[in-house]
């Protein structure tokens, strides 16, 4: 079944359905003639059942005779009498009704009562049987009409209930069945529909998460059996994609780590040397000669900064670097690693205005090395695109969990470039917004790296004031949350033993 087209699963399913409710129904509906007929025989009187009962009264009014049309008689008459499908009246000698079950005029003149005595006629849409009462003295004393029908009826209210219940089911029953059959079939089409379409859409999770090792256990000769094919197809190409493009990744890695340990040896020895000439009071050389080695120091210490921020990428993109949390009070933190910048800041004329909210002063844990590194990233970032006269505003805010950091200058304001990849590596920004000095691009995909490694993300933005911002975050620790994961990690200890 599963092997078949949707389509013909479709068309099989609707005649499943059909043919399901149709053969219950029949097979029902048997049952309910036979129901029926039992109930006709047991628990229902005949068309000519209380005909059959008028016998048995007339000998039971020959054998009391006169007696019966004293009023004291009509409790004994009764019980012969069944009450349910038969109406009757008692008059006397005189025609004059005496007593009975209905007011109905059956006969319009005493004379008429005479005359059909010992007959039955119509009257009032019912048989009525005309029954002398006769007195051994007296000889006619009276006439008793018996009224009834002609037509099936119950023999008892149970009777009733019973056809009645018979009818409602043997109307309502194609309608339950083909509804039963609609919920058993569809819910096994959805079943085998559903199963493909659920380990397609867990493949999908595992895709998102990274975990290409898996496999799709599904097999069908139809449209959702090739699906699955292809999306097992797609997803080992992507696998051999994703592998080459991480051995490619980790080669540049390995290679660039390589590259920064070959060039830092000669970079140490070239500054070394000309650092030595320079420092030389003895040494002979023109000012032409100084100032060449000037520019080979200075060049040699940028290459030197550029070699140790290739060899700590290299190390924050590896397995090795682990965050190391300390306790530290984030609010003297912030203030003593502000007080850096003070100097430079002045001889900028570049003012550095500082809000700390929430509670900084208490001890917290967090790898502090780590948080340094990426506010001298920022922070010198944003010294650099700042002109002289702007303003630097740091705002800091502690939270219970984490602290978040947003530091905006009033240099020029990101272009849309920009925003999509100022955290990209060697990035060096719009023309806008470019150094000066000239630079790596790597300070703030440092501080997007960090950010991550501390539980937390960075984003780049533009207020609506006009400046551009950096805003980051990373988890803390308080005694209560150390304490806490403390007692989770003792109770699953107890729990492993």
């Amino acid at each position: 079944m599963k092997d078949k087209p949707l389509k013909s699963q479709i068309r099989l399913t609707i005649v499943l359905i059909v043919v399901s409710s149709l053969l219950a129904t029949i097979v029902t509906y048997a049952a309910g003639i036979w129901l029926f007929s039992y109930l006709l025989y047991k628990k229902i009187n005949p068309a000519n059942y209380y005909e059959a009962q008028i016998p048995g009264i007339e000998a039971y009014i020959r054998e009391q005779g006169g007696a019966l049309i004293d009023p004291a008689a009509r409790e004994r008459l009764e019980r012969v009498i069944p009450r349910d499908g038969m109406d009757y009246q008692v008059f006397d000698a005189a025609g004059n009704r005496v007593y009975g079950s209905s007011d109905a005029a059956y006969v319009a003149q005493p004379e008429d009562l005479i005359r059909r005595l010992n007959t039955t006629f119509p009257a009032r849409g019912r048989f009525v049987r005309a029954v002398p009462v006769v007195s051994g003295q007296d000889g006619l004393s009276g006439a008793v009409l018996l009224a009834y029908e002609l037509k099936v009826s119950p023999a008892s209210d149970s009777g009733r209930y019973w056809i009645a219940a018979l009818l409602i089911v043997m109307i309502a029953t194609p309608f339950i069945y083909f509804v039963l059959a609609i919920l058993f079939f569809t819910k096994r089409f959805a079943a085998r529909v559903n199963k493909p379409l659920q380990m397609l859409m867990a493949a999908a999770h595992q895709i998102k998460n990274k975990n290409l090792d898996f496999e799709l256990d599904y097999r069908a000769d139809n449209e959702l059996g090739r699906l699955s094919a292809a999306f097992s197809e797609m997803k080992d190409e992507l696998k051999r994609s994703l592998s080459a493009q991480w051995r490619m990744e980790e080669e540049r890695r390995s290679m660039t780590e390589a590259l920064a340990h070959d060039l830092k040896t000669p970079l140490s020895l070239i500054l070394g040397y000309a650092e030595a000439l320079l420092d030389d009071p003895e040494a002979a050389r023109t000012a032409k000669q100084a100032r060449y080695l000037d520019i080979i120091r200075e060049n040699a210490e940028k290459c030197s900064a550029l070699v140790r921020r290739m060899l700590y990428i290299a190390e924050l993109e590896g397995p090795g670097l682990q965050v190391r949390p300390v306790e530290v009070r984030i609010g003297p933190f912030l203030r003593q690693k502000l007080s850096h910048y003070e100097l430079e800041a002045r001889q900028r004329r570049i003012r550095i205005e500082a809000d700390i909210r929430g509670d900084a002063d208490t001890p917290v844990r967090f790898d502090a090395e780590m948080a340094e590194r990426i506010l001298d990233n920022v922070i010198t970032n944003s010294l650099e695109h700042t002109p002289p006269g702007g303003r630097i505003r740091i705002a800091v805010r502690v939270r219970p969990d984490r602290a978040e950091y947003e530091i905006c200058n009033t240099g020029p304001p990101f272009s849309k470039k920009d925003l999509e990849n100022l955290f990209r590596r060697f990035y060096r920004g719009a023309e806008a917004r470019g150094s000066k000095g000239g630079h790596a691009g790597l300070g703030l995909y440092i501080v997007r790296q960090l950010a991550a490694k501390m539980g937390g993300a960075a984003r780049a933005y533009n207020a609506e004031t006009g400046e551009a911002c950096i805003a980051f975050h990373h988890a803390i620790e308080t005694p209560q949350t150390s304490s806490a994961r403390r007692e989770e990690a003792r109770q699953e200890g107890c729990a492993d033993e």
